[in-house]
């Protein structure tokens, strides 16, 4: 290489970007791959331009992109640590909560709209909707860990807290009925939220 201005030994010129003078710089080292002296004046070329562009910098002649003056904001934000609540929480929810396929889901949530329909368009049904309610609940719970005495017991729960919010809530709602075509009593409004309880209880306990 001759003895030439920084930009020219790096075979560049002011107007190049900042990217051009490395890929100049890289490429000039690979060329002149084991020649001591040349490589030696390459960096030094290199030192040069940059410091002449700090300079025009400083003195405002050249925008720094934002990617060099502000290199943070292309740094991807941290990631949220994942918190396993299956890990945090207690070993008795553990061992109640499941995670349901669609299936699980869908399975018991067909059962639910059944017996709902039911009670609404075959009010004195009430009973035999919710022995069926009763049957269905027990055997999706039972078939997920075959333990009798819990699925008995979440069977149970269920129907008296569905039974008991229902009658209450009915209170508290039964003007919204009143221009309905269909009527619908405290019995066929209790029966339906018991459903959806079996429905949460089939769905996501085990």
């Amino acid at each position: 290489m001759t003895e030439q201005n920084p930009y020219e030994q790096l075979r560049v010129t002011e107007g190049s970007s900042f990217e051009d003078i490395q890929a100049a710089k890289s490429r000039l080292r690979t060329e002149y791959e084991g020649n001591e002296e040349e490589i030696r004046k390459i960096d030094t070329a290199y030192d040069a331009v940059l410091m002449d562009r700090l300079r025009l910098r400083q003195e405002g002649k050249i925008k720094v992109p934002d990617r060099i003056r502000f290199p943070e904001k292309l740094a991807a934000p941290p990631s949220m640590p994942k918190v396993d609540l299956a890990k945090n929480s207690p070993a008795w929810m553990q061992s109640m909560v499941d995670t349901p396929s669609r299936a699980d889901i869908l399975r018991p949530l067909g059962v639910t709209v059944g017996l709902s329909a039911l009670v609404i368009f075959a009010p004195t049904a009430v009973q035999i909707a919710l022995i069926g309610g009763v049957g269905s609940t027990f055997y999706f719970l039972y078939r997920k860990e075959r333990k009798l005495g819990r699925a008995v017991l979440l069977t149970f729960v269920g129907l008296l807290l569905g039974l008991l919010l229902g009658t209450f809530a009915y209170g508290l709602v039964a003007g919204l009925f009143v221009n309905l075509p269909i009527e619908i009593g405290v019995n066929a409004f209790a029966s339906i939220l018991t459903f959806l309880i079996f429905w949460l209880i089939s769905s996501f306990l085990r």
